[in-house]
This record gives C-alpha cells, sequence and structure tokens, in this order.
C-alpha cells in the first residue's frame, strides 16, 4: 500500500473505531446492550458462530488494509458518496425548512441496504466462509446480498416469506439474477419475522462454512453494531455534505422497520442535540391491532426477548406475534432494533406514524414535484417530512433519507394509480406467454 493509501486507512479505522467503542449506551453497545435492550438470547449452538463474528468485526474494523478494500469497493462499486440534493419545488409548496433529499436510491442496486451487505460479505470473505445466507422482506436487503456475493464470489441462499415474494416479484427476479437460490417461506405469516426464523436455522445448522447476512441493526449482538457500523457512512457524508455547503441541518427523518438506514442516517448526529431525530413507522390502515407495525408509537408494544434480542416488539402476553400491516413489505416487521428502542425511550429520537395512504401521496408529490421516485418504505419519511416542514425555520434544514428507489414497488403501486391499465397489461401479458408469442413482434401489439 502507498503511504497516502495507508494514510487514508489509517483515518477511516480511527473513525470506524471511535464509532464501534463509543461509551454512551446511545450511539454505541456496552456489551451488546443500549441501555436495557439488546444482548444475545439465543441457543449456545447460535452463541459459538456470534462470539466468532464479534472477535472477527473487532479485528478487521481496526485493520487498515480491510477497510481501504472496503473503501475502494464502497467508492468504485457502491459509487458513494451519494447525493445530497436540494429540492426546490418541495421546498416552496410545503413552505417551512429547506428540504434535502439524501439520494441512497442512487446507490448500486437501488437502495441503502448494499452497505452492510457488502461490509459484512467481504468480513465473511476474511474470515473463511463460502457461503451466504440472508433474510429479506422488501426484497431490496437479499438484493443487495445477492449482488454482493456475485462481486466477490460467495454462494447465496435468501430466504423470503411466501408473501413478500409475491408482492415483490422485480426483486426476486434480479436476486435470482445475480446467482442467488431463493427460498420462499411458508411458515407463520410469510413475512419478514419468518424468513428471519429460517434463516437463523439455516446458520445453526451450517455455521462452519456459513455467515448469515442479516440485514437491519437488530438481532443478537455483535449484529447492531456491525449493520450500524457499515450504515453509519449514510450519516457521515450527510454531516460532511452539509458542512461543505454551509447547510444548518434542524432535523434528520428516516423509515423505521427495523432500523438500519434510520440508524445509519442518525448515529452521525446523536450527540447533536440541536438536531431532531425523526423515525417515521408504518401506520398502515390504522390503528387497531393487526393494521399497522407501530412499535414505538401506539399503545400494542410490549418489551420482549425475540429471535435472540431483547427491544420493543408487537407481541401478546404470552409472547406470541401479533400480525402486523404495511404497504412496504421492508416495514412489517414487529420489532425494532434495540438502539432505536433505547434512543426512542430516551427521547432522543422522535417516532410518529404514517398510514399507507400518506406514505403513497407522498411517493407521488416526490415523483411529480422532483422528479425522484420514493421505495415505499421512504415515503414513509418523506410523508412525515411533509408533515413537520412548516414546524421549522426557512433559514433550517430538514434532511429525508430516501433509503431506496421505488422501481421494485412496480406491483403494488400500479394497481393503485393506474389500476386499470395495469389490469389490462397483465390479461395481455398472460395470454402472450401462454401462446409462447414474441414480445418483440408487432403484430402481437395491434391484436
Amino acid at each position: 500500500m502507498t503511504q497516502n493509501k495507508i494514510n487514508n486507512s489509517i483515518s477511516q479505522s480511527e473513525a470506524c473505531s471511535k464509532r464501534f467503542s463509543a461509551t454512551s449506551s446511545l450511539t454505541a453497545s456496552n456489551n451488546g446492550f443500549f441501555d436495557k435492550f439488546g444482548g444475545k438470547y439465543v441457543a449456545e449452538i447460535i452463541r459459538r458462530p456470534l462470539d466468532d463474528l464479534e472477535a472477527a468485526f473487532n479485528k478487521y474494523i481496526h485493520d487498515p488494509e480491510f477497510l481501504e478494500e472496503l473503501r475502494i469497493i464502497q467508492r468504485d462499486y457502491i459509487g458513494r458518496g451519494t447525493p445530497l440534493y436540494f429540492a426546490p419545488t418541495a421546498t416552496e409548496l410545503l413552505g417551512g425548512a429547506q428540504i434535502y433529499i439524501k439520494l441512497e436510491g442512487l446507490a448500486n442496486t437501488g437502495a441503502h441496504k448494499i452497505n452492510n451487505a457488502i461490509g459484512q460479505c467481504l468480513l465473511a470473505k476474511k474470515m473463511g466462509k463460502t457461503r451466504i445466507i440472508a433474510e429479506t422482506g422488501a426484497g431490496q436487503h437479499g438484493l443487495a446480498t445477492a449482488a454482493a456475493c456475485a462481486k466477490l464470489g460467495l454462494e447465496c441462499v435468501v430466504y423470503m416469506g411466501e408473501v413478500d415474494v409475491r408482492r415483490q416479484q422485480p426483486n426476486v427476479a434480479t436476486m435470482e439474477m445475480y446467482g442467488a437460490k431463493v427460498v420462499p417461506v411458508t411458515s407463520g405469516s410469510r413475512t419478514l419475522k419468518d424468513a428471519v426464523n429460517e434463516a437463523m436455522r439455516d446458520w445453526a445448522t451450517n455455521f462452519q462454512n456459513t455467515h448469515y447476512v442479516l440485514g437491519s441493526a437488530l438481532g443478537p449482538a455483535p449484529f447492531p453494531d456491525i449493520v450500524r457500523t457499515f450504515q453509519s457512512i449514510i450519516g457521515e457524508e450527510v454531516k460532511r455534505q452539509a458542512a461543505e455547503r454551509n447547510i444548518d441541518i434542524a432535523a434528520v427523518v428516516a423509515c423505521v422497520g427495523g432500523g438500519s438506514n434510520s440508524i445509519g442516517v442518525f448515529t452521525p448526529f446523536i450527540e447533536d442535540k440541536n438536531v431532531r431525530l425523526i423515525g417515521a413507522e408504518a401506520g398502515g390502515i390504522g390503528p387497531n391491532m393487526g393494521e399497522n407495525a407501530s412499535r414505538m408509537t401506539g399503545n400494542a408494544s410490549r418489551e420482549g426477548i425475540v429471535q435472540g434480542y431483547k427491544s420493543r416488539f408487537l407481541i401478546d402476553e404470552d409472547g406470541q406475534s401479533l400480525p402486523t400491516r404495511s404497504i412496504s413489505a421492508g416495514l412489517d416487521y414487529m420489532g425494532i432494533g434495540p438502539q432505536l428502542a433505547a434512543l426512542g425511550e430516551s427521547g432522543r429520537v422522535e417516532f410518529t406514524s404514517i398510514l399507507d395512504k400518506e406514505a403513497l401521496e407522498a411517493v407521488k408529490f416526490f415523483a411529480r414535484n422532483e422528479g425522484i421516485l420514493f421505495a415505499l418504505e421512504s415515503a414513509h419519511a418523506g410523508a412525515a417530512a411533509m408533515k413537520i416542514a412548516k414546524e421549522l425555520p426557512k433559514d433550517k434544514a430538514l434532511v429525508i433519507n430516501m433509503s431506496g428507489r421505488g422501481d421494485k414497488d412496480i406491483f403494488i403501486t400500479s394497481p393503485v394509480f393506474r389500476p386499470e391499465k395495469w389490469k389490462e397489461f397483465l390479461k395481455a401479458e398472460l395470454k402472450r406467454l401462454e401462446n409462447n408469442e414474441d414480445i418483440h413482434d408487432a403484430e402481437i401489439m395491434n391484436k
């Protein structure tokens, strides 16, 4: 390595080390806990691979060569840094604060998930693992992991709830294009929590050659620290970009499912009490049980230990999961990452609940006024920003973390925005496929 590269890597190593070993239980864990949340509540067979992972992470996150390799991949493959875009029309129409959008949707694979997927897959390769497994809800984490495995030459298996497979077919097709095996999970509610359960079972059986790339900042320690560390590049870029352009940030808003994009953008601002941190949860179709996935708002959630960690969950008195609902497949998880639970209970992060219809309106608003197509998950943050912009002064900035693009949601949004044309297209396409007709034949289009 050249001296410049070594110096740059040392600088990155010091930054990562500072984030990971911070003493505050709200900025990094204390032996796996964020105040009372977190931990490593797992069977003995899972404890060994978790301990091995923690040791490897602690080693490589301080290794200049590992960090330099990661930096180059982030720059040349992911496309970092992503733009911090000023939204002039949205600012004018909403009034109040200047609206800025962190365009994580411009990262390779279309969302923030690639930041963590590349980091963990590279770490797994350094550990000598040859097989990667992952869980996914919206499909974006599975897609990012599949892409990372293709890039790094690793076998990839993705577990995905059967319900999510149906509503996220574009991402399923793309994962398979990258060479991943997508396994539909047919147990339970057939959504994200069930995909997590299946991935954990696989890992318990095959941990000798397999690494589980958990996609959100949750699960048993050390996953919340690992995911936050790899995702905090989002917030670091926002902070640097704002300083370079003299942008005075008053608030940062992000959607919150498990919490990887939100903790990623929030982390560098946690100690800056002048910046409001706002998490937008899935309000679904209403406030009643089974109609939403709100863990920090409403009154349905409770503390519990589920899937290896302590946090706030939508569970009953016996600890059994309650049904969740959201138009966005990435936000309907029953739990929230332990660090975000702690930040919420301390009051450092404010939480709000966004209805499905509000998220859809945000998709339409930013598409038509800024030419930016939000993923349904990210649109929850956009909808929250639309509500609070007027509360903030005009000389201040409100940053929305657009965690992903809306291309993946075509099977959900098209029936809402253009139902008859979508129905007509699907019928015609099914007929063409049944007749084995060539899509490129112009005569077919005239029938």
